[in-house]
């Protein structure tokens, strides 16, 4: 169990300052309270890794630069349809990245590369398809509904989708692990 709240502690803080802007406007209803705050968590962030020597993922670049590109295009123009878009883009991206095989060993605790590597990498291409779905229905209601709109479907679907997929993955995973143990199967890592 401490192995899946590490690996929800890292998603969490790879996605911390959208998830604070998201918040934010949820209840000020201030796109550009939202905005700045969501821009200074990031910086907070970065800046405490880099205080403290420590590594900075390639996720965490991304959002740092897709939370201040997209909040300064919109305090600058005043319109919050680029912070709303904003999720498509990263969503497209991490979607790509996780087709590359390997990339949630990171997530994974050591029994799970062991035994499931072969079954976490079908989950990871499951995972860049429901990136790429979310990057889509997020492009479609931002384009086509109001602020307020937007935050509601996208805060309801973004957690509800991941947590769906999880729930699913999770006990897969688990389920496939034991059998293989009991049967002292053992399975060779994919190349990442």
């Amino acid at each position: 169990m401490k192995n899946l709240f590490n690996a929800a502690r890292l998603l969490l803080l790879d996605f911390a300052s959208t998830l604070f802007f998201l918040a934010v406007y949820l209840l000020t209803h201030n796109i550009l309270l939202a905005v700045v705050l969501g821009i200074a968590l990031a910086f907070a962030q970065i800046g405490w890794r880099l205080i403290r020597r420590d590594p900075i993922d390639t996720m965490q670049w991304m959002s740092f630069f897709l939370v201040v590109a997209s909040g300064t295009a919109t305090m600058l123009t005043n319109d919050p349809r680029f912070v709303m878009i904003k999720p498509s883009i990263i969503y497209a991206i991490v979607g790509v990245v996780m087709l590359k095989p390997g990339w949630m060993n990171r997530y994974l605790p050591p029994i799970a590369r062991e035994l499931v590597p072969d079954v976490a990498v079908i989950f990871g291409f499951v995972w860049a398809g429901l990136m790429f779905a979310s990057a889509a229905l997020n492009l479609i209601v931002a384009l086509n509904f109001s602020v307020a709109t937007w935050a509601k479907v996208m805060s309801v679907y973004g957690p509800v989708s991941k947590l769906v997929l999880f729930a699913v993955q999770y006990p897969t995973m688990r389920a496939v692990a034991i059998r293989r143990r009991r049967a002292g199967v053992a399975v060779a890592t994919p190349q990442s």
